[in-house]
């Protein structure tokens, strides 16, 4: 099998965690970055949940697109699933990708289960930035998590409106 590639739009962009041979700005149609789910696990608790990242139907969402060697795919893919099916609130999927500076390539992505209990739906920022602030989870805590992906997406120039708004409306750590 040859190289696939995966794409990331939360903290996959800032910790992807497995090896890969190329990085590029990639841009997925159909689907937007939101926080819709609540994190039972990494950002929360059960009894005190988070918000995490999904990609929900609509819109577009600017990411970074990972080429992963062929002979590595079972380890990444297992990986992933570990990482990303925790309480299967997402959906793997192989979907198109537009690169920059290159045509669309299939990868492997993870959409948010709207049927999942988890689902948060579409929240305003005022509501997700309630939710985010004072969460912790295995991973630490929920305004770190929106805090390092705004990071990092400023640093790659990728303007997310919404996320800003909720960064901006979260309480002070």
């Amino acid at each position: 099998m040859g190289d696939f590639w995966v794409f990331g739009y939360g903290s996959l962009i800032w910790r992807p965690g497995f090896a890969h041979v190329e990085t590029r700005r990639a841009r997925l149609h159909g689907y937007r970055r939101a926080l819709c789910v609540y994190s039972h696990v990494h950002r929360g608790t059960p009894q005190r949940p988070g918000l995490v990242l999904g990609l929900d139907h609509g819109g577009s969402c600017i990411g970074l697109a990972f080429r992963v060697p062929g002979e590595l795919r079972d380890e990444v893919v297992g990986y992933l699933r570990a990482r990303e099916l925790v309480t299967n609130v997402y959906l793997e999927r192989v979907l198109k990708v537009h690169i920059d500076d290159g045509g669309p390539v299939e990868a492997v992505t993870y959409v948010v289960d709207r049927h999942h209990e988890q689902y948060a739906g579409a929240l305003d920022a005022a509501e997700a930035a309630r939710v985010v602030s004072g969460a912790v989870g295995q991973s630490g805590n929920n305004e770190d998590y929106v805090s390092n992906t705004l990071r990092h997406l400023e640093a790659l120039g990728i303007r997310d409106h919404w996320l800003e708004d909720v960064g901006r409306r979260m309480a002070p750590a």
